[in-house]
């Protein structure tokens, strides 16, 4: 179980190394509430992000997976440097075209997004933003192929801090539409250039190969609509929430989700260290046991991580956030589950990729968008922006257990008794909180802290053994 040990070092370091970074947008959300007049200036802010979001899946093309992918086929350093190089150029040249037509139908599309032609300038903004993000995630790839660890988060910690600094420069001055916009960009155009300078050995336009580019968008185009369907997943029910509700709503909406997605500690952990160590191994003869850990403790991480936001979710509104983002609140344990929930989808999903097979999850992502646009349909005219938020978790809960299903029954996954006991204790923790104290801080506390001592208890052993693992390869670092 080395590779085991492997991943959870890398997760570990990832972890604790990732906080500064994450913890930064939750530490300046109070702030930035406070310096905006409105909640529809945060709602317009998080719709510009969601363009980003989805101009940058575009523009990538599947081609950073396909890259790892590749990278890990060789041993030779020719052949990774012509990987890396042909994946930059073919992903500026789709960038600039993409870019060019964004500006072309700028107003078409900030009536599409904003529901208004005047914010065709936040389009433009948006627009420079894809084309320094993409350029960014092509460019970072080989410090984290490398497993270059805490060089990547120290550059993006220190390039998030600035350009938060960036923002409350701007919003003092009054700019309140294009501060956020701006400093995303700026956050992307400084982390994009470091990393360019960092491994610039990597990239020569002399090394672009147009049959390795075939190999490689065999994999990467088939993974074009996953990645669509994940922006759908997460940012559709803002456009949504927009047209059936108000901008005003998406900001309230907003706040929640960036509350939530404190997940993304869990999350920047495990993609962190996840490629590398899932590419590394595939061919070793306990992949399958390995992998199947992998998954049952994150899913018990997940959990009780969950079980935890439960409890926090009121307090933090309550007494960080001013009274207008108030009802914000209860999305926040759904939208915290979401992206973990997609965690545990790409680790059940990579043994699909690990064959090269790419199409079964894309159908189990098709059937997840359906769910979650039709409950969005359904759930947010009653619930509003709570209902969003259920058939985001929703919509994550069903392409998980479908790929799971169909692994167990090619026998490509395996798992214990006991999770499925503590999976069926979640859910009904999850149930008699909404239902019952969701609005008690004492009972909440109460009901997590018994759902995290039994969890405990379930594995302690598991526990113990990964303990185990880490303090020897502490001593290990040591004697060497």
């Amino acid at each position: 179980m080395t590779k085991l040990k492997l991943f959870i070092e890398n997760f570990l370091v990832y972890g604790l190394g990732g906080v500064i970074d994450k913890l930064i947008p939750f530490v300046m959300l109070p702030i930035i509430t406070r310096l905006m007049p409105d909640a529809a200036y945060f709602g317009i802010s998080d719709l510009a992000s969601a363009l980003v979001a989805f101009g940058g899946t575009l523009a990538i093309f599947g081609m950073n997976d396909a890259m790892y992918r590749m990278f890990f086929e060789k041993d030779d350093r020719k052949y990774k440097t012509a990987v890396c190089s042909t994946a930059l150029l073919f992903v500026f040249i789709i960038t600039s075209i993409l870019i060019l037509s964004i500006v072309i139908f700028q107003n078409p599309l900030s009536q599409l997004v904003f529901s208004d032609r005047q914010y065709s300038f936040i389009v433009q903004i948006s627009a420079a933003s894809i084309f320094v993000s993409a350029i960014k995630n092509i460019g970072s790839a080989p410090t984290r192929m490398q497993n270059k660890k805490k060089l990547f988060l120290v550059i993006s910690a220190s390039t998030t801090i600035i350009s938060y600094i960036c923002a409350i420069l701007l919003l003092v001055k009054g700019c309140y539409l294009i501060a956020l916009p701006i400093a995303a960009a700026t956050a992307n155009l400084l982390t994009g250039g470091a990393f360019i300078l960092l491994n610039h050995k990597w990239f020569r336009i002399k090394s672009f190969d147009l049959s390795l580019l075939k190999d490689m968008l065999k994999i990467a185009i088939p993974l074009v609509p996953n990645m669509l369907i994940y922006w759908v997943f997460n940012s559709c029910d803002k456009l949504m929430i927009a047209k059936m509700l108000s901008v005003s709503e998406v900001g309230i909406y907003s706040a929640g989700s960036k509350i939530g997605h404190a997940s993304q500690l869990v999350y920047t952990a495990f993609a962190g260290g996840w490629q590398f160590f899932v590419f590394s191994t595939m061919r070793e003869r306990n992949q399958i046991e390995t992998n199947s850990k992998v998954f049952e403790y994150l899913g018990i991480i997940s959990f009780g991580a969950t079980a935890i936001m439960c409890v926090m979710a009121k307090p933090i509104f309550l007494y960080l956030l001013t009274p207008e983002y108030y009802g914000g609140h209860i999305v926040v344990p759904y939208l915290f589950l979401a992206p973990l929930m997609q965690m545990l989808f790409q680790v059940a999903g990579s043994q699909f990729l690990i064959e090269k097979k790419t199409w079964p999850n894309l159908i189990v992502l098709f059937i997840g968008l359906l769910t979650n646009l039709l409950l969005n349909t359904i759930l947010i005219p009653i619930f509003g922006i709570e209902g969003a938020a259920l058939a985001t978790l929703a919509g994550y809960i069903v392409t998980v257990i479908i790929t799971v299903c169909i692994l167990m029954r090619i026998k490509k996954m395996c798992f214990s008794q006991k999770f499925l006991y503590t999976v069926i204790l979640f859910a009904l923790y999850l149930i008699c909180w909404r239902m019952l104290f969701a609005e008690s801080l004492l009972c909440s506390s109460i009901a997590a802290i018994l759902f995290l001592i039994i969890c405990t208890r379930m594995y302690l052993t598991d526990i113990r053994y990964i303990i185990s693992l880490i303090s020897s390869g502490q001593q290990n670092k040591k004697t060497s």
